[in-house]
């Protein structure tokens, strides 16, 4: 008999999980490390389990037979097809796994589970639409370097491409890119060095400094504005006709709400929950089937 729900929001950067009942209403949360299967199949399971105990224990509940839990999870990494089916075959004995993308839990989590587009913008960015059919769609989400338009990644690119021009006398020199310069290293010689290793975590870090500046500089602001100009793109992207409500979601979600066009932010709608509010919807549609 399952008398326990997990609602599982997994990535790059670590794991939530939210506890419930079979009836959604919620007991506790619990916080892990990374869980996307890039990391590892056993890997990911180990960060569910242990997220899943810390809600357990702040509920003030013994653990029970994984038997009698249920669970629903976003997974990041899920759109590679093998890992996803090792991932479920691996299940270490709950009552049902309910498995999809974390930008699908994400919009089901959005909207609680009703017709509705997301756009999360964070490190990196994507979109996804559960269309009134049923159907789904999803932009963006190819991965940095190459893809993830207006994520922190491609905005912190944007501004080391701007401090190279500077250092090299190719573009007038301010505020805003010396606070680039400083933190990527100070000078050309290690400004290199740091070029040599930086990931995309590196590169999104440096969101943060152009959103300092985009109310002073110029090249700043503009960086900005192309980033509204891509998170509209892929909004037309989703939803053509323009009819659906989109839940802005990530920590650039909000940041970056003033370089969004006027005509997108008419359709800006509050997200009713996260991804993690998303797997317990995914768990309990399952269970209903």
């Amino acid at each position: 008999m399952i008398e326990f729900l997990l609602g599982v929001d997994g990535g790059g950067s670590g794991t939530r999980v939210r506890l419930a009942r079979p009836d959604g209403s919620l007991l506790a949360e619990g916080s892990a490390g990374p869980s996307g299967l890039l990391h590892g199949i056993q890997n990911a399971w180990a960060a569910v389990e242990s997220a899943a105990a810390q809600a357990f224990a702040a509920a003030g509940l013994a653990v029970p037979a994984r038997s009698n839990v249920a669970v629903g999870l976003g997974l990041a990494g899920v759109h590679n097809r093998q890992w996803a089916a090792n991932f479920v075959s691996a299940n270490p004995g709950y009552a049902a796994v309910a498995l999809e993308t974390d930008a699908y839990t994400t919009v089901l989590g959005a909207h609680d589970g009703r017709p509705g587009a997301i756009i999360a913008l964070g490190t990196g960015s994507v979109g996804e639409i559960l269309n009134a059919d049923g159907s789904r769609h999803e932009v963006g989400g190819w991965g940095f370097p190459a893809g993830d338009e207006a994520g922190g990644a491609w905005i912190g690119m944007k501004a080391v491409n701007h401090i190279q021009q500077v250092i090299d006398r190719r573009a007038q020199g301010s505020a805003f890119a010396d606070a680039v310069i400083e933190a990527c290293g100070g000078s050309r010689d290690r400004i290199q060095v740091w070029l040599a290793s930086a990931s995309q975590t590196n590169y999104a870090q440096l969101a943060r400094i152009v959103l300092q500046h985009g109310g002073s500089n110029a090249t700043a602001h503009a960086i900005l504005s192309e980033a509204g100009y891509q998170v509209a793109l892929i909004a037309k992207a989703l939803d053509p006709a323009g009819t659906l409500p989109i839940a802005l979601c990530g920590g650039l979600g909000e940041p970056l709400r003033p370089y969004l066009p006027p005509e997108l932010l008419q359709r800006i709608v509050p997200p009713h929950g996260d991804s993690a509010a998303g797997g317990l919807k995914l768990i309990q549609q399952l269970l209903k089937e």
